[in-house]
């Protein structure tokens, strides 16, 4: 069997590893560096990736690409921020994504992305002396359905077959963790170039189980860098009469790089100077202009500082879904190169009152746990199983705008979730299945996946279509959501596609909201469950009075309960009305059975105190 690679795909920097001799082991590129700088350049008619292609960014500023992974699998709407402070153009692409603008040749982020992917797997094929074909490719835990599909595009557009997409926090402790023989938990705290996770894992016995994981898709070092340059920048301007550096691209490229580096080495050392001469022209006399300026290690800590009050609701949050307290964490994992910053490791000394441990390497030890699992895929290694979960609750919308969960958060993938369903009028020939993903109780508050529409559903009462709706989740973490009309056998189906992506701002507030909500939401939830109740009942009587004759009198009280369960579910009535009317109805109806029951009308009706699946209304829309 052919061998199979693991591969770090970072904002920054780039690793690939493979198994060898039952242990993971770093690949060196072609320039005999075991790191690869994620960065694309286009000289004329010449692609540079990696290190040759970042010397020559500073002359070359609009054709370097870099920080790509921040676009993967993202609209142009989510991106503004990143656009705006990137040397590069990117424009709009016709599908709402995002493009990278090359002397008028558009690339996508996926494509980008496979040349850095392709230079991994070309100097690995060489050193090895086969070809690389397979690989397990890592991405940020909270990556969600779009970016994880476009990682694995990237993939294909790289000729790999991408054997698995592999959270990056979980492939660490995969390689922490190949030598363990005791039960661990352990709290990967993992800060790269472009993104924030933090994932509590339970290893034992070859087993390694993911409790709960939560994050930032815009948190890291790139951040850090761009506090620098601002700061820098907005010093310039102040001492030479109105220079903006930002506004060019060639200075905007040299301050990047001059920011990374001042971060690097103030990391190290308490004090440093950042040197650009011939940075500007001044604007009266048109003489050139040097910028320098000494940045001191508490005076970077000071820029930071709102980045850095960042870190700590992830942290909060994974150790809350896990139900554990920061003493239940046996080791803490660093993993990525921005947890050098001395202050992001105070951080994580204050919060879980431990020193982290350091016997992996930050840069490498992601890559090297992708290729654990690439070796546990092709049968290298044996005894050893990753049990991940999704990051966020997955549901559909229900009557009255409640989001349904099918799927709730950080439950183990792959899984599969099935749920019946019916139909919210009488011979209701279709519905439409809308999907959310989100921690709010209506659906209106979560975010929106995508909708598609069931139809040739036979002619029948409300209530009475059996409808199964089906969530699947592959390993990936990528969604498929599949529903069926169980007597017809009708299918239809969607897989969540890149035009429906989740940004992290947004997965962020759906969480946050959900905690400063919950009462509202509860209230809300139980105002809907009320309507749905109400109209139920109201259906049912409707079909009873098709199906049995009853006394007179029973039968007037009943079509005037009828009437005004209808009256309040149109007008939106209070919560005590409802109630009260829901009582009044099932009142009216139990008297018109027995009336019916009396006149020796047909038996077999439906029990009013059966509970009702819940209704899939496709024409609701949520109130504001």
């Amino acid at each position: 069997m052919a061998k199979a690679v693991g591969i770090d795909l970072g904002t920054t920097n780039s690793v690939i590893a493979i198994m060898e001799g039952g242990t993971p082991v770093v690949l060196e590129n072609a320039e005999g560096e075991r790191t690869t700088p994620s960065v694309a350049a286009f000289k004329g008619s010449d692609q540079l990736v990696g290190r040759v292609a970042r010397r020559q960014a500073v002359l070359n500023a609009e054709g370097t690409v870099f920080e790509i992974k921040r676009f993967i699998g993202r609209s142009w709407d989510e991106v503004q921020d990143e656009v705006k402070r990137a040397p590069y153009k990117m424009v709009q692409g016709p599908d709402g994504g995002v493009r990278v603008d090359i002397a008028g040749k558009l690339y996508t982020p996926e494509e980008i992305s496979a040349m850095i992917l392709r230079k991994l797997a070309d100097d690995a094929s060489k050193k090895l002396g086969e070809k690389i074909t397979r690989a397990v490719i890592t991405v940020p835990a909270y990556f969600n359905n779009s970016q994880r599909e476009a990682t694995t595009n990237a993939g294909k557009i790289a000729g790999l077959e991408v054997l698995r997409i592999v959270n990056e926090p979980t492939a660490a402790a995969l390689a922490y963790g190949l030598d363990k023989k005791g039960d661990e938990t352990v709290l990967v705290f993992d800060l790269g170039g472009g993104t924030f996770d933090v994932t509590v894992l339970e290893i034992g016995g070859g087993v390694f189980k993911v409790l709960s994981t939560a994050g930032d898709t815009h948190l890291g070092g790139s951040d850090m860098d761009h506090a620098i340059v601002n700061w820098l920048a907005e010093e310039f301007k102040k001492e030479s009469g109105g220079v903006n550096l930002k506004a060019d691209r060639q200075a905007l490229q040299r301050l990047i790089e001059a920011a990374e580096k001042a971060k690097i080495e103030v990391s190290a050392v308490t004090e440093t100077t950042i040197s650009l001469p011939f940075i500007g022209l001044d604007p009266v006399s048109k003489t050139p202009l040097h910028l320098e300026r000494k940045l001191t290690r508490a005076k970077f800590e000071d820029l930071i500082q709102p980045l850095l009050k960042k870190i700590r609701g992830p942290v909060e949050q994974a150790l809350r879904d896990a139900n554990l307290s920061a003493s239940a964490i046996h080791e803490v994992l660093l993993v990525g190169g921005s947890t050098r910053v001395p202050a992001v490791q105070q951080i994580v000394r204050e919060m879980l009152g431990k020193e982290p441990n350091r016997t992996v390497n930050p840069d490498e030890v992601v890559a090297l746990g992708a290729a654990v699992q690439a070796g546990i895929l092709t049968g290298a290694v044996e005894d050893m199983v990753l049990l991940d979960v999704t990051p966020l609750s997955l549901g559909v919308e229900t009557k009255g705008g409640v989001a349904t969960v099918l799927v709730s958060r950080n439950t183990t993938v792959p899984v599969t979730r099935s749920e019946i369903f019916t139909t919210a009028d009488h011979n209701q020939p279709s519905v439409e299945i809308h999907v959310v993903q989100g921690e709010r109780s209506m659906a209106g508050d979560n975010k929106s996946l995508g909708r598609f529409r069931l139809d040739g559903i036979p002619a029948m009462a409300a209530g009475m279509p059996q409808i199964e709706v089906t969530f699947d989740i592959d390993r990936n973490g990528i969604l498929s959501v599949k529903a069926r009309e169980k007597s017809t056998g009708k299918e239809a189906s969607i897989t969540i596609q890149n035009t429906t992506t989740l940004s992290e701002q947004e997965i962020d507030r759906m969480v946050k909201e959900a905690e400063a909500n919950a009462e509202a939401d509860r209230k809300r939830k139980e105002h809907a469950d009320l309507k749905n109740n109400l109209d139920t009942a109201r259906i049912q009587a409707e079909r009873v009075m098709t199906e049995k004759e009853s006394t007179p009198e029973a039968k007037s009280r009943l079509e005037a309960a009828v009437g005004k369960a209808k009256t309040l579910v149109d007008t939106d009535g209070s919560d005590a009305d409802l109630r009260n009317a829901t009582e009044e109805l099932l009142a009216a109806l139990q008297a018109y059975e027995q009336g019916a029951a009396g006149a020796g009308a047909t038996a077999g009706t439906q029990s009013t105190t059966q509970k009702p699946d819940d209704v899939i209304d496709a024409d609701y829309k949520p109130a504001d």
